[in-house]
């Protein structure tokens, strides 16, 4: 029987320090490298992904629609204009990424694999997704929708929000220490249920951390 593949990188945490992640690929699957490749206008949704460690490779315009990315490891890859509404993520790799302009509908990226988690979001649509209980210390999203995302548990300290709607968006036990929300709106935060220290809000964002108190300001 097959033990499966490491599949070692490094990755660069928001202090500046190196870190080395070892990652074992599922027991008989044969695991492909596949470096330094563009797929534009892919449809994954007809004859799926090829099970592999993609580093560096950029997709563009390709549909992951409800595709199976269980078990694959992304390095430093790029999507840009993306569909992965629903995509499966069990144990997926996500080390070093960019989304930008893409449909992340109902994705579950605590199912991911945690080590070197390393996100970005730029335009993207993230509704319904969540990051419960995730560990992601400086993520960044820029000019995105985050309704009904479940941001639970999770550790956001250093997280930028800039210029995101997160009607909805559940915060709750959740660290957003030295965060930024001065941009961020349709926000609802509790601030007796979340670490909320050295986190920066906009004058006009503050009522968003006093909803509970069904009180009006004029």
């Amino acid at each position: 029987m097959k033990t499966g593949v490491i599949f070692l990188n490094t990755v660069i945490n928001c202090n500046g320090v190196r870190q080395l992640g070892a990652v074992r690929t599922p027991k008989n699957v044969q695991m492909e490298y596949i470096e330094d490749k563009s797929f534009e206008g892919n449809d994954f949704t007809v004859h799926g992904i090829e099970p592999g460690n993609y580093e560096n490779c950029k997709f563009i315009n390709c549909n992951f629609s409800e595709v199976n990315l269980s078990g694959i490891n992304f390095l430093d890859c790029y999507f840009d204009g993306c569909n992965m509404g629903m995509a499966k993520l069990g144990k997926t790799g996500f080390r070093n990424i960019q989304f930008t302009g893409c449909k992340l509908l109902g994705l579950h990226f605590d199912h991911c694999n945690t080590i070197g988690l390393e996100m970005q979001f730029d335009n993207c649509i993230l509704n319904l997704s969540s990051f419960y209980q995730l560990k992601l210390k400086c993520i960044v999203f820029k000019n995105s929708i985050l309704h009904e995302v479940d941001l639970a548990a999770a550790d956001l300290s250093n997280a930028v929000f800039d210029n995101c709607d997160l009607k909805g968006a559940m915060f709750e036990s959740t660290i957003i220490e030295h965060a930024d929300f001065r941009t961020a709106y349709n926000y609802s935060i509790d601030p007796a249920k979340n670490k909320i220290k050295k986190a920066k809000f906009s004058m006009a964002g503050l009522i968003g951390l006093l909803d509970k108190y069904d009180i009006v300001i004029a």
